[in-house]
């Protein structure tokens, strides 16, 4: 059973185009191809990376984060309430006034401190901004020498210059140490990326982010077996060309450096929209759903390659579009929060300390600053 299951998941006509066999990929006269057995060492590739990050924010993002003046923010706790702590639980964060009422009577509690209740506890599970510039840090850190390793490893290439030349000789074209490498570290990343969403911050695009990383983890596997190493190789270059920006832009972010911070953002959009919109659909998939198809008939491999390019194309008009209408409300002055992803609750620190002071005034504030709080994906 297990056998028959194998076979045909490697059936060649799912993964090759016609008349060729898995026989024409076996390493032969120095010259080495792509095995789907190389992806194994991602796995355990994956956990280094998480242990790294861990090193990293520990004594890397911290101590930047110190001198950036970021620091932990003592929160005022909700205090012990099995009723209430019941309901957040199994019914939700943000009781509607009837159930404000309902377990205002249970509770023994006024209307008043079960909201406040309520708020301080969405408080106390809200990240801090030391733990997002933590998040942020180790992000840029990897999507910079990523792109620059990335760019090293495909800017001699002629394939770079010329699409046609992705698939001059296709599908008999051997990897060198460089497309490995680059391939095996994004496949990494991204599976590191997977296993810690649940521990990161939670995003508002976090269901997007889920599929984008399984998304991603897909097409560059599928990729290394089908020996779409060339295409493979532009579209995680194309992809990391924008995510340092976005990822820098939050940093200062939450530094509190709002003017750096903008300015880095109008940049991020810009160089968003040109990769992601440009150059993706209309050279990229132009690439590779016209240009192969002047070599072989089409095959399974070919549709699906495809249909996960489209997944995440579908994605980047998503976010795009979150983009957009953050640049256009930042260019009309109405600004407030980040449209992409980072909204914690729409909470302020406004109801913690009226009551932890005495009612004082204080004005709103969005992750500890009147500020723009720009935030990706990717991704990718």
């Amino acid at each position: 059973m297990l056998q028959t299951l194998y076979d045909y998941f490697w059936w060649e006509r799912l993964w090759l185009p016609v008349n060729l066999t898995w026989a024409d990929l076996e390493d032969r006269d120095g010259r080495v191809y792509a095995k789907a057995s190389d992806l194994y060492i991602t796995l355990p590739l994956a956990l280094l990376f998480l242990i790294v990050r861990y090193f990293f924010e520990l004594y890397v993002a911290t101590p930047l984060a110190a001198l950036l003046n970021i620091k932990e923010k003592t929160r005022l706790r909700a205090p012990p309430n099995a009723t209430l702590e019941h309901f957040y639980l199994t019914s939700g964060k943000q009781p509607k006034q009837v159930e404000v009422e309902l377990l205002s009577r249970q509770s023994g509690l006024s209307g008043r401190q079960v909201e406040r209740w309520f708020r301080r506890r969405r408080n106390q599970d809200r990240p801090s901004l030391l733990k997002k510039f933590r998040e942020a840090s180790w992000r840029f850190t990897f999507y910079l020498i990523a792109f620059i390793a990335g760019m090293a490893a495909i800017v001699d290439k002629p394939w770079f210059y010329d699409m046609k030349k992705v698939w001059e000789g296709y599908p008999i074209q051997s990897t060198i140490p460089s497309q490995y490498w680059y391939y095996m570290i994004e496949l990494s990343f991204y599976w590191s990326l997977l296993f810690s969403i649940a521990s990161d911050v939670k995003r508002k695009d976090f269901k997007e982010q889920i599929i984008h990383h399984v998304a991603t983890i897909i097409l560059i596997s599928f990729s290394w077996f089908a020996n779409y190493i060339r295409a493979g190789t532009l579209i995680m270059a194309l992809h990391d060309s924008s995510d340092y920006l976005l990822e820098s832009a939050k940093m200062f972010n939450y530094a509190g450096w709002k003017n750096t911070c903008n300015n880095i953002f109008i940049v991020f959009a810009i160089v968003f929209i040109i990769t992601r919109l440009v150059i993706l659909p209309f050279w990229i998939l132009h690439c590779t759903l016209v240009y192969p198809l002047e070599l072989y008939p089409a095959f399974f491999g070919y549709y699906f390659f495809n249909s996960m390019m489209g997944v995440l194309q579908l994605l980047h008009i998503f976010w795009a579009y979150l983009i957009l209408r953050m640049a256009h409300k930042f260019i009309t002055g109405k600004l407030v929060e980040d449209e992409r992803s980072d909204r914690e609750e729409t909470e302020s620190s406004e109801g913690e300390e009226a009551a932890a002071g005495g009612g004082a005034k204080s004005r709103p504030l969005a992750n500890g600053h009147p500020i723009l709080n720009n935030n990706h994906r990717k991704n990718d």
